[in-house]
C-alpha cells in the first residue's frame, strides 16, 4: 500500500545549457526594478555576464547589485534588508552558490516585513513570518545545496554562541529556477569536490529518511544515478559540460527530494558544526559520509525490523558498485564512500580547523531527526572522532 505522504510547491524550472539568455525575459514577468545577488566572483567574471548585462542594458531593466561573501548571517541580511526596503525592487535575482541563493531567499522574504530576521528563525525566534515576499529568482553556480528548489534559507552565526538555522516557508520557494550548466564550468576543484558531496549526502539522507515516500525516492535515484555518472567526471574534468549538466540535475533533484523527505545525521552535524565554526557546509557532510552511513548501517542491522531500510543501502550499492551482488554489498559501498572521501581530497575535522574539545559539544547538539536509526551519542562522539585527522 502506497504511504500517506505530502509534496511541496515547486518553482517554475527552467533546464539547460544556455538558459541564462532566457533571464532578461523572466525579469520582465515582475517589472524592471531588479535586486541582484551575486557572490564575489562566481557570476561575474564570466562571459554570461557580460552577455546578460548588455541585454538587461538594452531592455532597459534597473539593476542594484549586492555582493554576499560566505554563508549569511542575520547582521548581513539585516543590513540588506535596511537599505532596500526604503525602495523596494520588483524582483530579487541571485545568481551564485548556496549561500549567495539563500540571502537572496531571506532578503526577497524580510523586505516587505518589520522586524530583525532573528525574530522569525526557528528556533531563535518568536514570531510567525507571514509568507509574503519580493518575487525570487534562483540561479546556481554550483552543484550542490538544491537551495533552488527549496523553502528555507539558511542564515548562520559563527562563535560561542553562534548557530544555524533556517528561515522557512512555503511561499519563501523560488517563483523561478533557472539552471544552466554552463555557470558551473568556472566552479573550482575544491568547491566542486564540497559541493558534488552536500548534494550526494542529499539524496542519499532523503532516500533513507524515514520520512521518505514514492515520490521522493524515485526523484532520489534518478538524482544519485546522475551523480554517478557526473562527480568524479566533473571534479576531474570541470569544462566537461555533460559531467557538470548531471550535476546540476542531481543538485536540482537533491533540493526537491531534502524539501519533501527530510535530511539525517549528516545534516545534524553540518547545522552543529556550522553555528561554531566558519567551515564550508559541504566539506563537512563530504568528510562525515562514509562513517556517519557506517555507523548508521551497524546500528540497523543490530534493531529488529530494519531491514526495510537495510534493502535501501543495498540499492544503493547495486547504483555505485556497477551490479555487485555480493552478500557484503552493503559494506562494499561503505568503502566506496571511505574511497570517494580520499580521492577528492576532502579534509578532516582538524585539518578544517575544528579543536578537539568541541567534539563533544558538537555531539550533544547535533540532532538525528529523520536519520533511519536514532545515535546515541556515543555514536556521534565516535564518528567525530574517525574523523578527527
Amino acid at each position: 500500500m502506497t504511504k500517506h505522504f505530502q509534496f511541496g510547491r515547486l518553482p517554475l524550472i527552467v533546464f539547460g545549457e544556455r538558459t541564462i539568455s532566457q533571464l532578461p525575459g523572466l525579469i520582465k514577468r515582475y517589472g524592471k526594478e531588479v535586486l541582484l545577488v551575486t557572490g564575489r566572483s562566481s557570476f561575474g567574471n564570466s562571459s554570461s555576464a557580460v552577455k546578460f548585462y548588455e541585454a538587461v542594458k538594452s531592455e532597459n531593466i534597473d539593476i542594484n547589485k549586492l555582493v554576499i561573501q560566505g554563508e549569511p548571517s542575520d547582521s548581513i541580511i539585516d543590513e540588506a534588508v535596511a537599505v532596500y526596503r526604503v525602495n523596494p525592487p520588483r524582483v530579487v535575482v541571485a545568481i551564485g552558490g548556496g549561500s549567495v541563493m539563500d540571502a537572496g531567499k531571506a532578503i526577497s522574504a524580510m523586505i516587505p516585513v518589520q522586524g530583525k530576521i532573528i525574530d522569525f528563525l526557528e528556533g531563535t525566534g518568536t514570531r510567525d513570518h507571514p509568507g509574503i515576499k519580493i518575487p525570487f529568482i534562483a540561479i546556481p553556480t554550483t552543484s550542490g545545496t538544491g537551495s533552488e528548489a527549496t523553502k528555507n534559507a539558511v542564515i548562520s552565526r559563527v562563535g560561542k554562541n553562534g548557530f544555524k538555522k533556517s528561515l522557512r516557508h512555503d511561499n519563501f520557494v523560488p517563483d523561478i529556477a533557472l539552471i544552466d550548466p554552463e555557470l558551473t564550468i568556472s566552479c573550482p576543484q575544491n568547491i566542486t569536490a564540497a559541493s558534488g558531496m552536500d548534494c550526494f549526502t542529499q539524496l542519499v539522507e532523503a532516500y533513507l529518511s524515514n520520512k521518505a515516500n514514492e515520490y521522493t525516492n524515485a526523484l532520489a535515484l534518478e538524482g544519485l544515478k546522475a551523480l554517478k555518472l557526473s562527480l568524479i567526471n566533473a571534479y576531474i574534468d570541470g569544462n566537461d559540460i555533460e559531467a557538470r549538466a548531471g550535476m546540476s540535475f542531481a543538485a536540482l533533484t537533491s533540493g526537491i527530494c531534502l524539501a519533501n523527505a527530510g535530511l539525517g545525521v549528516i545534516h545534524g552535524f553540518a547545522s552543529s558544526i556550522g553555528g561554531l565554526y566558519n567551515i564550508p557546509h559541504g566539506v563537512v557532510c563530504g568528510t562525515l559520509m562514509a562513517v556517519s552511513n557506517e555507523i548508521t548501517v551497524k546500528r540497523l542491522r543490530e534493531i529488529y525490523g530494519s531491514e526495510p531500510f537495510l534493502s535501501k543501502y543495498s540499492v544503493l550499492a547495486r547504483i555505485f558498485l556497477e551490479g555487485n551482488d555480493s552478500r557484503n554489498e552493503i559494506d562494499s559501498f561503505i568503502e566506496y564512500l571511505h574511497g570517494l572521501t580520499e580521492k577528492l581530497h576532502l579534509p578532516g575535522l582538524k585539518t578544517a580547523g575544528i579543536n578537539e574539545n568541541d567534539l563533544k559539544k558538537i555531539a550533544s547538539a547535533t540532532d538525528c531527526k529523520n536519520n533511519p536509526v536514532k545515535l546515541t551519542t556515543g555514536d556521534l562522539c565516535e564518528i567525530l572522532q574517525r574523523r578527527y585527522i
